[in-house]
């Protein structure tokens, strides 16, 4: 496995299992009727974590490919990178979340 996958795979690991936590103690706050807003948040920020774990995928191949000086990968990787912040602002423009 190279350091490439091996990054990618601890961030992919390390972001299902935090958005599992957090979704897993909200779920479990809301079932009691246990504190209503910390639910809630719980629930909000692992969606928020399950959603970002991708884009630090992305984030993560760029630095590598920089790093072994990989350009043609990088700048698809930038490329990729920039549609996916594109879609997420108009997704907050169009939605008057901003």
């Amino acid at each position: 496995m190279t350091r490439l996958e091996r990054s990618i795979a601890v961030v992919l690991h390390a972001g299902v299992m935090a958005s599992s936590v957090a979704l897993a103690l909200g779920m479990l706050l809301t079932l009691a009727n246990v504190a209503p807003d910390v639910a809630f948040g719980l629930l909000h920020l692992g969606i928020v974590i399950l959603i970002c774990t991708p884009a630090a995928r992305v984030v993560i191949s760029t630095v590598e490919y920089a790093a072994a000086r990989d350009w043609p990968f990088m700048t698809l990787t930038l490329i990729v990178l920039g549609e996916l912040m594109v879609s997420a602002a108009a997704a907050l423009v169009f939605n008057r979340r901003v």
